[in-house]
């Protein structure tokens, strides 16, 4: 199937590893012009070099910034001023007791997870109306809708992000721009294989043991039984952001493996 992403213009953050990196691999493939975004310019280079020799007809490049800052925003939309199609994928988390929170951490998680998308959206979103054509992606989790107890304050940014990408999709309702939220449910991304390798050494087990303890008593309602792919998401974001997708809008897409219980 053509996506029709030749020649679309993508920004993809947090793109060096994991989601972000398979999304931005997965847009090259299909023709369009990437732009990867990590905080080091290593890492950066990275990723664009694994990308080029991975195949595909588009052209890629990078941008380092740290979105998770005003200014680390302000340096990114000054070198990229235009984009057709924006990925707000990057974001952190971290397991820690509710009664261990303590204010600066909520405030890192919302600035990162919530406002680097904010500040960009903001940016790029006159650009798209004028050309009346964009797409926008919140790259959102499960977590949003079912708050994990173990990182409360995590999922408080993940439900944040459905709000504003559901508000900004009605602000430019009647246009052919789309705002939409994509819920990955626990997915092997390099973060997560390394926390998974560290309660693995730490327990003297294999890391296939830890995901099978997960599923089964953090995550049970999953129909999947394991970790998604990186690239099992990828394929839902790279459709998302392609003409193929115009109908869908203002909507919170699941690639959750199952885990959210409700069928709407």
């Amino acid at each position: 199937m053509d996506l029709q992403l030749a020649g679309k213009k993508a920004l993809v953050t947090g793109s060096t590893a994991g989601i972000g990196f398979a999304a931005a691999q997965g847009l090259y493939r299909e023709g369009a012009t990437v732009i990867v975004n990590g905080r080091t310019p290593q890492r950066v280079d990275e990723a664009v070099k694994k990308i080029q020799a991975g195949g595909g007809s588009g052209k890629v490049s990078g941008v380092a910034a740290d979105l998770a800052t005003a200014e680390g925003a302000a340096s990114l939309v000054a070198q990229v001023p235009d984009v057709d199609i924006l990925v707000n994928n990057m974001g952190i988390f971290e397991p820690k007791p509710f009664l261990e929170i303590p204010d600066a951490d909520w405030l890192r998680f919302f600035e990162t997870n919530v406002l680097s998308g904010v500040r960009l959206s903001r940016h790029y979103l006159p650009g798209m109306t004028a050309r009346n054509w964009g797409r926008i992606l919140f790259i959102s989790s499960e977590s949003g809708v079912q708050i994990p107890v173990e990182m409360i304050h995590y999922g408080m940014t993940k439900t944040a992000q459905l709000a504003v990408a559901r508000g900004i999709a009605e602000s430019v309702a009647g246009t052919n721009v789309t705002v939409n939220s994509i819920l990955p449910g626990p997915t092997g991304s390099e973060g997560v294989e390394t926390f998974v390798a560290d309660l693995a050494k730490q327990g003297g087990v294999e890391p296939a043991a830890i995901e099978a303890e997960f599923f089964e008593k953090a995550r049970p309602t999953s129909l999947l039984k394991r970790f998604a792919t990186v690239e099992e998401v990828a394929n839902m974001i790279v459709y998302v952001s392609s003409p193929l997708a115009s109908a869908t809008n203002g909507a919170a897409l699941r690639v959750d493996g199952g885990i959210v219980r409700a069928i709407v």
